[in-house]
């Protein structure tokens, strides 16, 4: 039998529990928008400092931030949304008029059967089909859903607005939190920022710049669609090993294909010289060498992340691969040192 100690002792265990269990329920809805803030805010943090030095309030630096990006969100919406749904249309009535089972006998002569070049042809167009109807469908959606969306950008802006200012005290709280000794929490803490930074900026924000940059090549050179290509290839840019070769030099390929030699030649210049080097310029400039990931560590991470938390998981899972990796690092670390001083004192004795 338990004594009354013990019971009010599993009591207060189940209270603290059921604390945490309602705070999940109450945080679930929004809880993709409070990790977009924080993630945001870390990244938006060096710029928010440099206009604290200039302005000397937090209240108006953080709101002068949230602003800035409140109109950037806001012209994104109206301006570059509106221009992709008409490329995607357009894409998808060029598509209709291009007679896809002549292409196809031309470029495949190894496959004899008409049945099957019919075949390949009308899964190509279902396909199309299919993608400009999930299209259209998630624009529907997104309509009837625009409330919801409202209040998760107002939780959005509330948690990039807060974490911007007190971001670093509750940083140092989690750190008071933290069940190491001194010295190994300041090593567990510095390279948890490494590992942050080297996620977040090395591969996020310099693949978005690497697909962007594509996009201007894709304009200057006249390339069909190119809004659209240029979404497409800031997403592949994200995705290590891969990256916006996967992208461009098909592009490329395409324009020798339809006799724009000129277009051709200048594309395959840009993506050389300045596309491929954007990666390794920049990247060792925001992120030191040293806090690199293995690409194969990320890699798995966004396809796992993928699976289980949608497009955030593009984030999140290499981060959570990165630092489970990190606390194995650092227990490792802590038990050899406890080793070496437990043979020191064994020695001493003896």
């Amino acid at each position: 039998m338990l004594d009354k100690d013990h019971f009010n002792q599993l009591l207060n265990y189940i209270f603290v529990i059921g604390l945490f269990f309602l705070a999940y329920l109450v945080v679930k809805p929004i809880i993709f928008a409070i990790i977009y803030g924080i993630l945001l805010a870390y990244i938006l943090y060096p710029i928010y400092k440099f206009t604290l030095k200039k302005i000397k309030s937090e209240n108006i630096s953080a709101f002068i931030i949230c602003m800035i990006l409140l109109v950037l969100i806001g012209i994104l919406f109206t301006v570059i949304i509106g221009a992709l749904f008409n490329q995607v249309i357009n894409l998808y009535s060029s598509f209709q008029e291009i007679n896809i089972q002549e292409i196809l006998e031309e470029s495949l002569p190894f496959i004899s059967s008409s049945e099957t070049i019919e075949k390949i042809a009308d899964t190509l167009e279902s396909t199309a089909g299919k993608f400009i109807g999930n299209f259209i469908s998630n624009i529907g959606n997104f309509i009837l859903d625009l409330p919801a969306l409202l209040l998760q950008i107002l939780v959005f802006f509330i948690i990039l607005f807060f974490s911007l200012k007190d971001g670093e005290k509750a940083f140092n709280y989690f750190k008071s939190l933290s069940p190491f000794r001194s010295e190994i929490q300041e090593k567990f803490f510095q390279h948890f920022k490494d590992i942050t930074r080297s996620v977040l900026i090395g591969q996020v924000v310099v693949g978005i710049i690497q697909g962007i940059i594509s996009g201007i090549g894709y304009f200057i050179f006249g390339v069909p669609n190119a809004l659209l290509l240029t979404a497409l290839t800031i997403v592949i840019g994200v995705i290590p090993i891969i990256g916006p070769w996967f992208v461009w030099i098909p592009i490329d390929i395409y324009l020798f294909t339809v006799g724009k030699t000129g277009a051709g030649i200048g594309l395959l210049i840009y993506g050389l010289f300045l596309i491929n080097w954007i990666d390794t310029i920049i990247r060792p400039l925001i992120v030191s060498r040293r806090t690199q990931i293995n690409p194969a560590i990320i890699l798995v991470g966004m396809i796992g992340g993928l699976f289980v938390f949608g497009v955030i998981g593009f984030i999140i899972g290499p981060l959570i691969l990165a630092y489970i990796l990190l606390v194995l690092e650092i227990y490792r670390k802590n038990k050899s040192e406890d080793d070496i001083i437990f043979k020191k004192i064994e020695d001493y004795k003896t």
